[in-house]
């Protein structure tokens, strides 16, 4: 198995839950530890890891919404179907797809994206 440079471990408040949610977002189950309440997870070239919340990497106390600051961006191949299966699955989108420009030097890019929450609150944005 591959693994990418960088994997975001999300503490969740109930693995069940999550894992469910992901799987209905598309992701697949790569392995778990059911004894830890672990899941690491792929969607195409994307992988995170969940864990049941433990203690063992809280730096303060969580509380709805996690993640506050940070959004996990996703590169997705067709982002215009997930956003549309998503809605079919009545999935809450926290903010609808559109075209944002983005400067980088002096080149502008426009990516097409939407964002959703997962059960936790972190905030999963979708990108071409």
């Amino acid at each position: 198995m591959k693994f990418n440079s960088l994997i975001p471990e999300l503490s969740v408040s109930n693995i069940e839950m999550s894992k469910k949610f992901y799987l209905a977002l598309g992701f697949q189950i790569k392995y778990e530890r059911k004894e830890d309440k672990f899941c690491f997870l792929e969607l195409e070239e994307n992988q995170i890891m969940i864990e049941e919340i433990n203690n063992n990497w809280n730096t303060g106390t969580l509380e709805y919404p996690f993640g506050r600051g940070i959004n996990i961006s996703m590169t997705v191949t067709d982002v215009s179907a997930l956003y549309n299966n998503l809605q079919k699955q009545q999935i809450k989108i926290f903010r609808e797809l559109k075209t944002d420009e983005y400067r980088v030097e002096d080149i502008i890019y426009k990516d097409q994206e939407f964002l959703i929450q997962d059960p936790d609150g972190y905030l999963i944005r979708f990108t071409n």
